[in-house]
């Protein structure tokens, strides 16, 4: 069966390109041109994936994103936009957004990151222990994360970045396997996207003096042993 696509563009010749191209290929394709109408069609149906221009009258894309997540959707989400700076990337991500494509794109490379994310999406989940290092715990099944009696708020990539630190306790991990362990990103070196998240973190995890997430200077980032 395949698979059903939500593409909220307001540009009438990029809608129907991307339509028509994502129809060829199987997939069902609906099309909103604005916000408000994006977040109706996507209230009202199961869409398997949300292709979502950031730049959008009314309401902007990354007010769609950040409601509907709010309200629970669990759509996967890629964000496409003109806007590639690193900045427009974190918000992005940390709005909601599963992935990120700026434009101008190659059609063959938005098809193959909507295949990534719909392939991971129908992996069967795996039964994976709680993960222990010191005071910290973490439920990968269930999405929760702990410091002592306190339960942490984390975002989606934040719980994926202390989970990748929690599971490699006691390895000095560089910036490369980072972005490529948990955002799936090649690495750019003009990109301070690891560094901008370890700080969210520590910050949420109490830890100011980088006790907890330790920095390897000139290297990447370390947990300590859960030893």
């Amino acid at each position: 069966m395949a698979a059903r696509v939500l593409l909220v563009e307001d540009d009438a010749r990029v809608s129907a390109f991307i339509r028509r191209g994502l129809e060829a290929e199987g997939y069902a394709v609906d099309t909103a041109a604005d916000g408000p109408v994006a977040l109706t069609m996507a209230r009202a149906a199961a869409y398997a994936l949300v292709l979502l221009d950031r730049r959008l009258p009314t309401l902007d894309g990354l007010e769609v994103c950040r409601a509907l997540r709010e309200e629970g959707c669990a759509a996967l989400m890629l964000m496409l936009t003109a806007r590639g700076g690193l900045q427009d990337r974190v918000e992005g991500l940390r709005g909601g957004a599963d992935d990120y494509l700026a434009k101008p794109f190659a059609f063959d490379e938005l098809l193959a990151r909507m295949q990534a994310l719909l392939r991971r999406a129908a992996e069967p989940p795996s039964e994976e222990p709680v993960l222990q290092v010191g005071d910290l715990r973490l439920d990968p099944e269930a999405k929760r994360a702990w410091r002592g009696g306190r339960e942490l708020q984390l975002t989606k990539r934040e719980f994926a970045l202390l989970a990748f630190l929690m599971a490699n306790a006691g390895t000095m991990l560089s910036r490369e396997r980072l972005l490529s362990g948990v955002w799936q990103m090649a690495f750019d070196p003009g990109s301070n996207l690891v560094d901008v998240y370890v700080r969210y973190l520590r910050r949420k995890l109490g830890d100011d003096e980088g006790v907890v997430i330790q920095t390897v200077r000139g290297s990447g980032y370390r947990m300590p042993s859960a030893e």
